[in-house]
């Protein structure tokens, strides 16, 4: 059996599996999370041990600090994904939840009614706990998944994807509910894409190539998890000692994830007594800066910014900073060179921080506090599906609820349409 048709083969039981899903009870979903959590549990020196091929193969070919540490995964991580897993098993299931109820004049009832989604395609890259992150919030709103994880993981995906199966099967998982591609061939991507008659979207996570790449190949409905171009601007009004910990914190807390702050901007009434010290406390942690005259004049060790700059999505210890007029030259730098994904202000004054949130065009705007939080359990909504840079039919982060559709339920007593 080819590439092409292995994952036809994926997709169509992928179907039949969904319609299997959609029998489920909240119950049942709930105790397979919870049978799948403890199968990662048995399974976690097999796990441990796979992933070590792919950081030994990691290191040997050459990946940053950073994106070996999105890949390794530690006793703490697979606790987290047990978490997760319990975590979504606590959550409403959306699936079933009346939207909206109505009446029309002729006595048609009318229910506006969450339902599954289908079939699930997710292509990602690095991080292997999106495996188990994107099938527990696919399990619990009886949507079928095939994942497609990149190369630089494929050992780690494998284990944790075989734990999940034989977790969940062993409870009364229908078979082919979570599956994953088990090829690095880049050919089983354009197969997911064009594959119409089994998936109804796709959500890829990952860097700007792989987007690009699924964007330009797909035939079916894509939501974006695009790249994340992070601000923060520290305003007139900020309260300094506050601001030089948020930026610190969302520059340096783990500056490989897509909510890692990537520009700073800084109104010029306080860059003199701003700057110095962010620059000490960045040097201290290992950042690079790059900034425009202003910056370098402040702070001497940074290097002069260039267009791009202001563009990057870094995920390194890389940081670009502007000095900027004021809040509304803020914006416009966000709107322009951010990619709509999490920005923050940090201010005491209420007028630029309306302006802030009324005008910056991005899923999640923050007033004093680090753009780190966008993220589904920080939100309170269990793990995440992806953090959504679209804006239909999901932004933000997506948890259970963006994993539906709705369908119209009508309930009559013989009308006839006239």
């Amino acid at each position: 059996m080819n590439v092409k048709e292995q994952i036809l083969k994926m997709g169509e039981d992928a179907l039949a599996a969904s319609r299997e899903l959609a029998k489920l009870s909240t119950r049942k979903k709930n105790s397979l999370l919870e049978a799948i959590a403890q199968e990662l549990d048995a399974q976690r020196s097999f796990i441990q041990s796979e992933n070590a091929k792919d950081l030994a193969a990691g290191k040997e070919n050459g990946l940053n600090p950073a994106m070996l540490d999105r890949l390794e995964l530690s006793d703490a991580r697979i606790d987290g994904m047990m978490k997760g897993l319990r975590d979504v098993a606590v959550l409403n299931d959306p699936v079933g939840d009346e939207i909206s109820l109505w009446n029309r004049p002729n006595g048609l009832e009318i229910r506006k009614v969450r339902v599954p989604i289908g079939v699930i395609g997710i292509i990602f890259e690095s991080r292997p706990n999106v495996t188990c992150d994107a099938a527990a919030l696919c399990l619990k709103t009886s949507n079928a998944v095939i994942l497609r994880g990149g190369k630089e993981a494929i050992h780690s995906n494998l284990a944790i994807a075989k734990a999940m199966q034989i977790g969940g099967i062993a409870k009364g998982m229908p078979a082919h509910a979570i599956q994953l591609i088990p090829t690095i061939d880049r050919e089983a991507v354009k197969v997911m894409c064009q594959m119409t008659d089994y998936l109804d979207l796709i959500i890829p996570r990952g860097g700007e190539g792989l987007i690009k790449a699924v964007m330009e190949m797909a035939h079916v409905p894509v939501i974006k998890h695009y790249k994340g171009v992070c601000h923060t601007y520290i305003d007139a009004a900020a309260d300094l000692s506050m601001a030089w910990a948020i930026a610190e914190n969302a520059k340096c807390q783990r500056p490989g994830v897509c909510n890692a702050m990537e520009t700073l901007l800084v109104h010029k009434d306080i860059a003199e007594a701003f700057l110095p010290k962010m620059g000490e406390l960045f040097a201290a942690q290992g950042v690079e800066l790059r900034g425009d005259p202003t910056v370098c004049r402040y702070i001497p060790t940074a290097k002069p910014a260039s267009e791009e700059d202001w563009y990057e999505e870094y995920l390194d210890l890389i940081l670009a900073i502007r000095v900027v007029d004021g809040v509304d030259a803020a914006i416009a730098h966000i709107n322009k060179y951010g990619s709509g994904h999490s920005d923050a202000i940090i201010t005491q004054d209420e007028k630029s921080e309306k302006s802030f949130l009324a005008e910056v065009d991005s899923s999640s705007v923050y007033v004093n506090a680090s753009t780190r939080f966008t993220d589904g359990a920080e939100f309170g909504m269990g793990v995440e599906i992806g953090i959504s840079t679209d804006k239909l039919h999901a932004r933000g982060p997506m948890g259970l609820e963006e994993l539906t559709t709705y369908k119209f339920m009508i309930e009559g007593k013989g009308q006839i349409r006239k």
